[in-house]
Formats: C-alpha cells, structure tokens, sequence
C-alpha cells in the first residue's frame, strides 16, 4: 500500500497502526530523506550542490529497522527530526541524482521484506511504486496540520504554518518527482476525523487478504 501526502497529515502514525492491523512491514521513505540531509549536512558540503549532495548519498550507508533509521550504522531516528535538518531537508531531496538513489534504496527495502508493506512518503504511488494495488493520499488544511506538528514539537503554530505553507510550494513544484496526488489513489481528508476513524478508513480501503 501506498501512503502519500504533504507533512503533518498523519502519514506516519497511520501507516504505523495500519501495518500493524494488518501485520504489514512499514516503511518511513521520508526517514531516508532526512538521514540523507544530515549526512550531507555533516559532511559540510552544500545541499544546494547537487553534484556533492548526491555524491555523499551515494557513499552513505542507509537503513531502517524495525522504525528506526541508521545512517552508516548509527541510529540517528531522532537526530533526523532536528530543526535544522527539517528546514533543509526539501532542498537535497530536490536533487534528483539524490532522488534516485533514495528511490532505489526504497525499492530494495520492500523486495528484501517480502515486496508486501505499507509504504509512506510524498511520491510513492507516483514514483516509487506507481503499480501498487492501494494508493491513498492524505490530506487536511494547513492549520490542522501546523498545529498538530506545533503539538508535537513545542513550536509556535504561526511559525510552523509558514514553514508548511513552504515547503509545500517547494515539494509540489519541484521537477523532480513533485509532491501531487497518484493516478487512482483515495484522497482521504484527516483535518476533522480522528486518528482512529483515520486508521478505520484507510483499513477499508484495503483488500482483505492484504
């Protein structure tokens, strides 16, 4: 299953409750994105050069285990959520030499488990895997979502907003695999359901031998 959808729209926790409803691997693609951005940001290159970002994500080791992320065998799950690495992270991901690496490190993980999971990101049934048999997009207005990362995060929500409203114009206009809803997904509006009637809804959607 395909899970896409612009941040705080609740891709991540639900994809987490629908794998685990359906005793599905659950992989967190955006997760590589950030690993990516702070292995280029350690390396003290430029994410705005796409030649030297690609080439230290192409000389990284990268991988996810059980919801935690490695970056060349430490775990950094939670270093990856750091301010700075969220306010570059749509920059490098614009490079599509890093795209494609990434890509291929995502397509590896699901054949290694199985080629049975539910997959979360911003280009997934588009790009990643545009022949997946449930694509579902996620969405909610911006306010819901700029205070359920405040909630998270402790920020304030006026300038969470802007940062959404940012990086959404940066995702959705990049040329490289740009953040749209895929050919034949479920858009599923979360900004006045539950995270529970969230869960349900995208749980129907699903065959049940899957």
């Amino acid at each position: 299953m395909a899970v896409d959808g612009p941040s705080g729209t609740g891709k991540s926790t639900v994809s987490r409750a629908v794998a685990r409803r359906r005793g599905l691997p659950h992989l967190d693609t955006g997760a590589f994105y950030r690993a990516a951005t702070l292995a280029v940001l350690r390396s003290g290159v430029s994410p705005g050069d796409a030649q030297a970002a690609s080439a230290v994500v192409a000389a990284a080791e990268m991988d996810q285990i059980e919801g935690r992320m490695y970056l060349d065998a430490e775990d950094v799950t939670e270093e990856i959520r750091s301010p700075e690495v969220t306010q570059t992270v749509s920059q490098v991901s614009a490079h599509p030499a890093v795209r494609e690496l990434l890509v291929d490190h995502q397509r590896r993980w699901v054949e290694r488990h199985g080629g049975r999971a539910v997959v979360e990101g911003r280009d997934i049934g588009s790009v990643v895997f545009p022949d997946a048999t449930v694509k579902i997009y996620l969405d909610a207005r911006p306010e819901v979502r700029a205070q359920r990362r405040a909630l998270e995060t402790g920020e304030n929500p006026e300038e969470v907003l802007g940062d959404i409203r940012r990086r959404d114009e940066y995702d959705s206009t990049r040329s490289a695999s740009p953040l749209t809803v895929p050919e034949g997904a479920v858009i599923v509006d979360t900004s006045d359901l539950s995270f529970d009637e969230v869960v349900e809804s995208v749980l129907a959607l699903l065959p049940a031998d899957s």
